[in-house]
């Protein structure tokens, strides 16, 4: 049973076909195959260069199409007026925009100013409003002064120091103690949310 392995011996995975006429090469080509320094492993790393130095070229290629598309939305982006500003405040012009005649520079100039000043006045309202709930957060100070967190936890410590070699008997102070963490939890989304 154990003489015979189980994969079939490696000749038997050869095919040689053998032709009913012999098979001639030319001196010329045998001289010219035997003389050529290329291998299959020199064919090989030629042919990985050559497929490198394509993807490599590519890659070029597309980096200037996109630096080239980047470039001309940037000055696109600048030439143009903004017409964010106007639709949001379409009749906030300053006295300079509505009365002067002056050239796009002066206009996008102005523009540009309102528009920083409007970021600066929506980033500083995020701010405030951020610290302001930050001051209503005082989660640690919460979870020290919980009574039914410290009572539970008590409970829990001093069964397993009864039963240090059968803490599964303290699963009913465990449940107390997940049912006041819950608890804790659900207050502290609560308040997270408002």
């Amino acid at each position: 049973m154990g003489q015979n392995s189980s994969k079939p011996p490696p000749s038997s995975t050869q095919h040689v076909f053998t032709s009913e006429n012999p098979v001639n090469f030319s001196p010329d080509l045998i001289n010219a195959l035997q003389a050529s320094p290329e291998t299959d492993s020199t064919r090989s790393k030629d042919l990985e260069l050559h497929i490198q130095q394509r993807v490599h070229s590519e890659l070029a290629r597309l980096d200037a199409e996109h630096s080239k598309r980047l470039a001309e939305l940037q000055d696109q982006i600048s030439t143009s007026p903004d017409s964010t500003t106007e639709s949001i405040h379409p009749d906030a012009r300053t006295p300079d925009q509505s009365t002067s005649s002056g050239g796009v520079d002066h206009k996008a100039a102005a523009e540009g100013d309102k528009l920083r000043d409007l970021s600066r006045q929506s980033v500083q309202k995020e701010i405030d409003m951020l610290k302001e709930k930050l001051k209503r957060r005082k989660l640690k100070e919460d979870v020290v002064q919980d009574k039914g967190i410290d009572k539970a936890k008590g409970d829990v410590i001093k069964c397993l120091r009864l039963n240090d070699r059968r803490p599964l008997d303290c699963w009913r102070e465990v449940e107390a103690f997940k049912e006041e963490v819950g608890r804790l939890e659900k207050s502290f989304l609560g308040k997270v949310m408002d």
